[in-house]
């Protein structure tokens, strides 16, 4: 099975990938490896999610938050691919930033929203490397932010 069929037997809608709001691109393909910027926690009827995790959002919303980044991360990673996710032979890693309370240590399990997410998808290939760091303070007040290398076929 290929990976867009994952998304229709995981019954799963993209979002729109949003183009990006500042002097950068949203991907970026150097070699075989497809960079994708930073994609912020925005609810499937468009809304923000903000809020600190630890305070406004508990563990589990921040979970959430972040499978919707991974959703916007797949949603670019077709885009750059020309509609064909086959293109893709694995993620190579991941970075989650988590808006949180300073006391707040829960970061990798708010992160998991989005690792979980893309080896549903992706199978072995999408197996990768992380990191899961908290922030006091990301974009538009936004939750959770995650950015992506995937590498190409």
């Amino acid at each position: 099975m290929n990976f867009n069929d994952k998304l229709i037997e995981h019954k799963i809608k993209l979002p729109e990938a949003k183009p990006p709001v500042g002097s950068y691109v949203a991907t970026k393909v150097v070699g075989k490896l497809l960079y994708i910027s930073g994609q912020i926690s925005i609810s499937e009827n468009g809304e923000l999610i903000k809020g600190k995790v630890g305070k406004e959002l508990t563990t589990d919303e921040g979970y959430r938050a972040a499978k919707r980044c991974g959703l916007s991360i797949i949603s670019q990673a077709k885009v750059a691919c020309g509609g064909d996710l086959s293109k893709i032979k694995c993620c190579v890693k991941l970075t989650g930033f988590v808006n949180s309370t300073d006391d707040f240590i829960e970061q990798p399990k708010v992160i998991n929203g989005a690792s979980d997410l893309i080896s549903s998808i992706f199978g072995d290939a999408g197996m990768h490397t992380r990191a899961a760091v908290s922030t006091n303070s990301l974009p538009l007040g936004v939750s959770v932010e995650v950015d992506a290398i995937f590498e190409l076929n």
